[in-house]
């Protein structure tokens, strides 16, 4: 296999996230050493001109090649993404001349592949309509809501739909870029350069292990927000819906629906998410046996706490607490 056998073109343009762009190149370099070479990757930065970009770190990386440069075949077309912080959250940022490059580079792509909020710069260049499509939980709904054409996943690491990939945040574009040394060479590749990296070949679980399910916006009627921070504060007692209906002087079928209407979700799945949210707290910080982890956040036993966190997280209790358990 030669060298040039994977002409891998990442787009970059200023604030573009650092490791969006640095993750998969690294990815690519340990296929080629851990075969001497004959992975056949070539990297190559392209950016709207020639030199230095300034990431949404502070750090400056080299654009080999302006946009209007590309020219040729390209393997690999990647697309990572940048974000403006704003009161309300994160915003993906989408720029109209990063989206007619790509919009006009992909057709001599054999692969295109976003990364984290990239996927907001495919779906604006057409690429993801009528495709499933993932991004960072913290836009996903933004893309959904801008792209109503795109059938957006939140909690996937990553979706292949034909010859397109999307990754969700971050870290996960080493996730991505491991997935497509195997798709062009073998899962023994993958797995050497996952070992190298000192990082699983396939994770457990969706970003939903990462987000937060109770970050929603603030409800229109302040008893409703009342009642979200009493269940906060009472995971371990009665939070039935018949209960919750009793506090709110509604009947059990008007506080469903009122519930429903304000929160997005069912007062029962509320419940649930918020006891995960604080099960997912307890097994970070303390060394707490699941029995009480699960009897403190009101999920009783032990089966219960399993159950929830399959449905909320797809991992175990004890997965994700050998994964994110802070040192004490």
């Amino acid at each position: 296999m030669s060298s040039s056998s994977h002409r891998v073109v990442i787009a970059v343009f200023a604030d573009v996230d650092l490791l969006d762009v640095t993750g998969p190149a690294e990815v690519f370099a340990l296929a080629n050493r851990e075969t001497g070479g004959d992975a056949g990757y070539e990297v190559r930065l392209a950016g709207p001109e020639r030199g230095p970009v300034v990431t949404s770190a502070g750090v400056r990386l080299v654009a080999d090649l302006a946009f209007a440069e590309v020219a040729g075949a390209v393997d690999t077309l990647l697309v990572p993404g940048a974000v403006d912080m704003r009161p309300e959250g994160p915003v993906a940022r989408v720029d109209d001349d990063v989206v007619a490059w790509v919009r006009d580079t992909a057709p001599h792509a054999r692969r295109i592949a976003s990364v984290c909020v990239g996927a907001h710069v495919l779906a604006a260049a057409g690429l993801l309509d009528g495709r499933r499509a993932t991004t960072h939980w913290s836009t996903a709904a933004q893309l959904a809501a801008d792209h109503p054409e795109v059938r957006v996943d939140p909690d996937p690491i990553f979706v292949r739909s034909g010859k397109v990939w999307t990754g969700a945040g971050i870290s996960t574009c080493m996730d991505l870029a491991l997935a497509l040394v195997a798709e062009d060479h073998s899962e023994e590749l993958a797995l050497a350069v996952a070992r190298q990296l000192v990082m699983y070949l396939r994770r457990q679980g969706g970003q939903s292990q990462f987000s937060v399910p109770l970050s929603r916006p603030a409800a229109s009627r302040r008893d409703i927000d009342e009642l979200r921070v009493f269940i906060t504060g009472h995971l371990d007692a009665d939070l039935s819906a018949p209960a919750l209906a009793e506090r709110m002087c509604l009947s059990e079928r008007h506080f469903a629906r009122v519930f429903h209407q304000e929160t997005g979700t069912s007062p029962a799945a509320y419940v649930e998410a918020a006891r995960v949210e604080a099960a997912r707290r307890l097994l970070e910080a303390t060394d707490e046996p699941l029995e009480r982890v699960a009897a403190a956040v009101g999920l009783g036993s032990v089966e219960t706490l399993h159950r929830a966190f399959r449905k909320q997280i797809s991992t175990t209790p004890a997965a994700y607490r050998r994964r994110f358990r802070t040192t004490a």
